[in-house]
């Protein structure tokens, strides 16, 4: 297996699966920049960040909020990141249909799981080098092949925009990078419930695993934790 990265950045990661993502990296040691949206309350992000001797730092932003990405863009500015990893993901819960969702709503779930992610990764590519990581969450739902059954309608169509925005930007600024759209599974976070068969460790591992087979691979990729391509 590839080595760890010297450097991840976790956008999202004060909870669920992106603190399993940073725990998971700082635990190969790595040195992890993870994101919160606010600094308060203390999240496990910043329980992780006091145990971890410094090899764990804390920012805060808003991804929503352009100003904020830009400032954290400044304040990240000479660092050199290995791996940019994008979380981000709301749904409407059992009002995920067309029929019942408002257009404020879609235009949130949308802001939130498509938009967002993308100008994130803009902003913070040219800090990638050749070589690197660029990956945003995304999840089996968003693939429109394998979409037999519905459901989840509005979470569906924002991921399933995500995964499109990701390959428009690979065409265009993916450069000698992997860019990917990982699918984490069904875990049992607030979002998955606790049916699901998957433990965020479980996920997160897998996802570490199946991210570094792709370094150093250019090209754009949707994936799933276990590493097995998804039909887009």
């Amino acid at each position: 297996m590839n080595p760890s990265p010297t450097t991840v950045l976790v956008v999202g990661a004060s909870r669920g699966i992106g603190l399993g993502l940073a725990r998971d990296y700082a635990g190969r040691g790595a040195r992890v920049i993870g994101t919160v949206r606010r600094p308060q309350p203390p999240s496990g992000l910043h329980a992780l960040a006091e145990a971890s001797n410094g090899r764990v730092l804390v920012e805060t932003v808003d991804t929503t909020s352009p100003e904020q990405v830009a400032a954290l863009r400044r304040r990240l500015s000479g660092e050199t990141i290995d791996v940019l990893f994008v979380n981000a993901g709301i749904s409407l819960g059992h009002g995920d249909t067309l029929d019942v969702a408002s257009d404020e709503a879609f235009f949130r779930v949308m802001r939130t799981n498509a938009l967002a992610p993308l100008r994130v990764i803009e902003a913070f590519a040219d800090l990638v080098p050749e070589g690197g990581i660029i990956a945003a969450m995304s999840s089996v739902l968003a693939s429109v092949a394998g979409n037999t059954e519905g459901g989840m309608e509005v979470y569906r169509a924002s991921k399933a925009a995500l995964n499109t925005l990701l390959k428009s930007f690979a065409a265009r600024r993916g450069g000698g990078r992997a860019v990917l759209a990982v699918s984490p599974g069904w875990v049992r976070t607030d979002m998955g419930g606790p049916e699901a068969p998957l433990d965020v460790e479980t996920s997160a591992r897998g996802m570490v695993d199946a991210m570094a087979a792709r370094r150093g691979r250019k090209g754009v990729a949707f994936i799933d934790y276990r590493g097995g391509e998804i039909a887009w």
